[in-house]
């Protein structure tokens, strides 16, 4: 039984990276590529080489050429630290390019010049976010310039996040010298800003949490009150003053983005003048909230 329910979410997990990628690829063939905008990554770099080459090469084709060098050159240099998911996520957009542009025609469902470059860059940006997002999510992604990131990282003191950004700023740089105009660059740089926006959105935003402290001679109250209202735990510590020296208890509460509002409410409901601290947290990780993955 228990074999089934893997095989049941495996399954889930690959048609939910295999949609992302769809969607990721459906911005770029949609809106990106006819505008001529140039995002990042190895799609950014395939569609440089797209609009420089005399006879336009299918960007899947180049897609698929360049990730199987990176992978190539990974695996020399890092060994075997790419899972399944990474080559079933290069092989799918590779094939995902392939039917939007050369299969189904895309291009032409939508007239660009309608939104203009502008709304392309944000609208773009928008579906990619959301697209790469659920495969990362998901565990998935669609290879690229993550792989350079990791064999310069292992050279040399610097984090995967910068070196990917820095890249991804020449790679749309570099759009300037195919389509001579500086404004599909900016676009370019729009497109790259909403795409990180949405993505972090998407991957991390339902899942903010936030930290709250409360310093008041009711925190046993309030605390029962959470537990039994909110259905959240909250943890009395005890605490000195520095300056008068008195005893005193500190509660703190973990609580979702959603049931912040009423742990507020109920703080001043019981003690208005209660002294609040609130801190958003990057991830709370146990019972009620997320799981470990490693």
């Amino acid at each position: 039984m228990k074999g089934k329910v893997n095989l049941k979410n495996e399954i889930i997990t690959y048609v939910l990276i295999t949609l992302g990628i769809l969607t990721y690829t459906f911005a770029w063939a949609a809106f990106m590529l006819p505008a001529k905008i140039v995002g990042g990554g190895v799609s950014g770099i395939s569609s440089v080489i797209y609009y420089a080459a005399g006879v336009p090469i299918p960007i899947g084709i180049l897609n698929l050429f360049i990730n199987a060098v990176l992978l190539a050159i990974g695996f020399k240099v890092l060994g075997p630290k790419f899972g399944i998911k990474t080559i079933f996520g290069i092989v799918m957009s590779s094939l995902a390019f392939i039917l939007w542009q050369q299969v189904l025609h895309v291009e032409n469902w939508l007239d660009v010049s309608e939104f203009g470059g502008f709304m392309c860059a944000i609208i773009g940006g928008a579906v990619c976010g959301g697209g790469i997002g659920l495969a990362f999510a998901m565990g998935g992604n669609s290879g690229g310039t993550d792989i350079i990131a990791l064999i310069l990282t292992k050279f040399y003191n610097i984090s995967p996040g910068k070196v990917i950004m820095y890249l991804d700023i020449v790679i749309i740089g570099l759009s300037y010298f195919v389509s001579g105009k500086l404004e599909n660059v900016i676009f370019g740089y729009i497109t790259m800003v909403t795409m990180t926006y949405v993505l972090d959105m998407v991957i991390d935003g339902n899942k903010q949490s936030y930290q709250i402290m409360v310093f008041s001679q009711k925190n046993d109250e309030i605390g029962q009150a959470i537990t039994t209202e909110v259905g959240r735990g909250a943890t009395l510590l005890d605490a000195e003053g520095c300056y008068s020296h008195q005893s005193q208890k500190v509660l703190i509460v973990m609580t979702h983005r959603t049931d912040k509002p009423i742990v507020m409410q109920i703080i001043n409901r019981i003690d208005p003048s209660a002294f609040v601290s609130v801190s958003k947290v990057q991830g709370v990780y146990g019972k009620n909230f997320d799981k470990i993955k490693i």
